[in-house]
């Protein structure tokens, strides 16, 4: 029996495995049983699984991100926070700024002993231009959406109010699937200030989820863009878990700022 440990950020949760010295090997099959909503293990699965390890080189954290269904994520913006809050609340890391490796590369964090965790995610970029953008058929409507990637890739569309959006229990629609070969998150955004959004998300490999830190960073872009607004620029984005912040600075770089709780342990059979 091995622990895993259960912690969200906005209500987007994780199961969070401690493996430094790299021993286990997880299928996504076991991921996908561990993750299920059917309570497996005590608790009403999760959105995604971390396995926390060291990278290649030994010198930092490595956060190995999968989906509820066990497929690899390059990045996951609330999950790199838990795992960080995870690494200082338990002693693995002092507090402070530090290094999580990641698929997307390096990514910086501000992580204090308690209260809110920052990530500077990197570039977020706007694709729409380059690669084209997708058209969103969802509970009978049509949205053009931004294509937006922060490391992973995102169909953002700014809608006039998410009461539209209807019942997310299957993949929104998303046309020409040739834009989006792995698949894509889709979000759906309403500017509801002059700086705050709320939204909802759907994510590839696991579903509508509370919250969804690459998606927050997409749709402070998108909303920045349709706002026809200057950088730098700081945006609240309001999930369904909670509210967090993202400030975009002249070269589009982003900075999430939220919540990360980290629960209760559980032991189970790895």
């Amino acid at each position: 029996m091995q622990t895993v440990t259960y912690g969200h950020g906005t209500e987007n949760d994780f199961l969070l495995l401690f493996d430094e010295q790299n021993k286990f090997e997880l299928s996504p099959d076991r991921i996908a049983t561990l993750c299920s909503r059917t309570g497996s293990i005590g608790r009403p699965g999760a959105d995604g699984f971390i396995r926390i390890t060291r990278n290649a080189t030994g010198k930092n954290w490595f956060m190995d991100y999968r989906n509820a269904d066990g497929s690899l994520a390059e990045m996951c913006g609330n999950g790199i926070r838990v795992m960080a809050r995870y690494l200082v609340d338990r002693g693995h890391q002092g507090a402070g700024i530090f290094a999580i490796d990641t698929r997307d590369g390096l990514k910086y964090l501000a992580v204090p002993e308690s209260g809110e965790i920052s990530v500077n995610m990197g570039k977020v970029l706007d694709l729409s231009d380059i690669d084209g953008n997708a058209t969103i058929l969802q509970s009978g409507n049509e949205w053009k959406s931004f294509n937006i990637n922060v490391g992973n890739p995102h169909a953002v569309a700014i809608i006039s109010d998410l009461n539209q959006v209807g019942d997310l229990t299957a993949a929104p629609v998303v046309l020409p699937d040739d834009i989006y070969p792995d698949g894509v998150n889709v979000e759906f955004a309403e500017i509801t200030g002059s700086n705050e959004v709320k939204m909802r998300v759907f994510e590839r490999g696991s579903g509508e989820t509370r919250s969804c830190g690459t998606g927050i960073c997409a749709v402070a872009l998108a909303a920045n863009i349709y706002s026809k607004k200057s950088l730098p620029a700081k945006w609240i984005i309001n999930p369904p878990g909670g509210r967090l912040t993202v400030e975009l600075d002249p070269h589009s770089n982003a900075t999430l700022t939220g919540a990360a709780v980290i629960s209760q342990d559980f032991e189970v059979e790895i």
